[in-house]
């Protein structure tokens, strides 16, 4: 971590749909440079989170706040300068297949940036660069393996320089040498860009080699069961918790 700064700050969220609760009471801090996983079983509200923190859905009661400013009660103006602190990488990737990579990263440069068509040209292959998709720039989506296309998500959601970057799942449907090449990645740009970075995953190999800390949700408790180390939850006496991080050791013992 680079230094203790709170940069995610989440009090007594509740979050549904309708008449659905799907998280009740959620508090937690994020501070800054740190890798933190979000995780737990399916159903147990890792996406409903993200999709909040992100400011796709509003609450139904709690607080948010991204380095330092409140999102939930945020006006229009405010939220927007709030959002442009963050960087998402969905799971699918979600690239425009009618652009070369290259263009991917530039729309949002020339979206909100007033830099000149020649600056936006050289910062979006600084960012392909950074994901080591140089020479791949004026490739197309569909020309590029899986693992290509999440790191030129990742380089897009890094295009304006983010300090909080959200990654929904960026494992998922990679085999375990390109998973593991990813995960490499995000610790690099956490350790070298000093972004901080929440990840959304399922994948035990990828909870133990990126992770500083990890989040576990739970369906039952509408909540966090856990908050510590991968080490320190791995060992933990909650056969919950346990049962997690056991379970999955033997899909992930060739990793």
């Amino acid at each position: 971590m680079v230094n203790m700064q709170t940069v995610i700050e989440v009090q007594h969220l509740y979050c549904g749909w309708g008449q659905r609760s799907i998280l009740e009471d959620v508090s937690f801090s994020v501070n800054r440079g740190e890798v933190i996983t979000i995780l737990g079983g399916s159903g147990c509200g890792k996406s409903t989170l993200l999709k909040h923190l992100i400011g796709l859905y509003p609450p139904q009661a709690g607080s948010i706040r991204i380095v330092g400013n409140e999102l939930v009660q945020a006006s229009s103006k405010d939220r927007e300068a709030i959002l442009r602190k963050i960087g998402v990488m969905y799971q699918s990737g979600a690239l425009f297949g009618s652009m070369s990579i290259l263009n991917n990263i530039t729309l949002p440069l020339s979206s909100f940036s007033h830099l000149d068509s020649a600056a936006i040209d050289t910062l979006a292959r600084l960012k392909l660069r950074l994901v080591g998709l140089e020479e791949f720039a004026d490739f197309y989506p569909n020309e590029l393996s899986g693992g290509m296309q999440k790191r030129a998500a990742i380089a897009r959601a890094m295009a304006l320089d983010p300090q909080i970057l959200f990654l929904d799942e960026p494992s998922a449907g990679l085999d375990p040498i390109t998973s593991a090449e990813l995960d490499r990645l995000i610790r690099r740009l956490a350790e070298t860009q000093g972004v901080t970075i929440m990840v959304v995953t399922h994948e035990l190999a990828s909870i133990a080699a990126i992770a500083d800390r990890a989040i576990m949700l739970d369906k039952s408790i509408k909540g966090i069961l856990a908050i510590d180390t991968p080490a320190a939850l791995a060992q933990s006496t909650d056969r919950r918790v346990a049962g997690f991080f056991n379970a999955q050791r033997p899909s992930h013992a060739a990793v």
